[in-house]
């Protein structure tokens, strides 16, 4: 069955990265996945009266960024369009508008008919945070982070993050396509950021990779004074790490996302490509 992807563009007020076209691409490619890319042009309703309108032109404004934003979804099509030519890889477009506060849920909920999201992800890009955790809380889907630092290559070595959650579980299940294409699986344990359900557990879990064919081990860190997130990511990169898995916690309060400090961490300071299941 082929699978299918799904890459959100963000528009505004800040833009997805040109880079994420090459690396959405690129994934894509890892995976044997058509890829399905979403410009989300911003809809700003006009709430002026008419002494606002004379005095600030807003109309005219709105307009102005309306078009910037229409502008901006149109290049970073035709640039996943070229880069998707190019690679090979079978590419469908949509364009969608949205109210700025809305984007993250319109993408969730178109997310929800493909096997896995993408999403470029920049330090200082909110727009690009708030669109990827809506994707993530509210798809139903896996979230593949796509840092703008990182050229994405083939994703051999996958590192899982587990602790015998129902999270680390599910994302277990999700990331099931970079599993059986990786040539080399490592399950890492943190041993000292909570308590853990039992013994070799990490062991457990590579056991059951090898048993479905897999190449798998387990290895045990501590993070000491290091956030979850940053001993994860730091481990992963030091062992030729090319993608990392793990759960994705947290919940929504009226669209203000209140993270776990785990997924807190990773999105802080994302290192290297992260594959998030909620």
């Amino acid at each position: 069955m082929k699978l299918m992807a799904s890459l959100s563009l963000a528009t505004f007020p800040d833009a997805s990265s040109s880079k994420i076209a090459a690396n959405a691409v690129a994934v894509a490619k890892n995976i044997e996945a058509t890829l399905h890319a979403v410009a989300i042009n911003v809809d700003i309703p006009d709430v002026s009266n008419a002494l606002l309108s004379y005095l600030l032109d807003l109309p005219n404004k709105i307009r102005e960024v309306e078009a910037a934003s229409r502008k901006c979804g149109s290049v970073l099509l035709e640039a996943i369009t070229k880069e998707a030519a190019h690679g090979g890889v079978t590419l469908t477009t949509q364009l969608l508008t949205a109210p700025p506060a809305l984007m993250g849920d319109v993408a969730a909920k178109q997310f929800r008919y493909f096997d896995v999201c993408l999403a470029g992800w920049a330090p200082a890009n909110q727009t690009a945070r708030m669109i990827a955790e809506a994707i993530l809380f509210g798809s139903g889907r896996p979230t593949l982070l796509l840092p703008d630092s990182t050229d994405v290559g083939v994703l051999g070595h996958v590192v899982i993050s587990w602790g015998a959650s129902r999270v680390a579980a599910r994302a277990v299940a999700d990331a099931h396509a970079f599993l059986e294409r990786a040539s080399m699986i490592t399950v890492v344990t943190v041993n000292d950021e909570k308590p853990l359900p039992g013994q070799d557990i990490g062991e457990r879990l590579a056991q059951g990779l090898r048993t479905r064919g897999l190449v798998a081990e387990a290895a045990s860190i501590q993070a000491g004074d290091r956030s979850i997130g940053t001993a994860l990511q730091e481990h992963a990169l030091k062992i030729g790490g090319d993608l990392l898995v793990m759960g994705g916690y947290g919940h929504s309060r009226v669209r203000d996302f209140v993270l776990g400090g785990a997924t807190e961490g990773i999105l802080a300071d994302l290192r290297l490509p992260v594959l998030l299941s909620h």
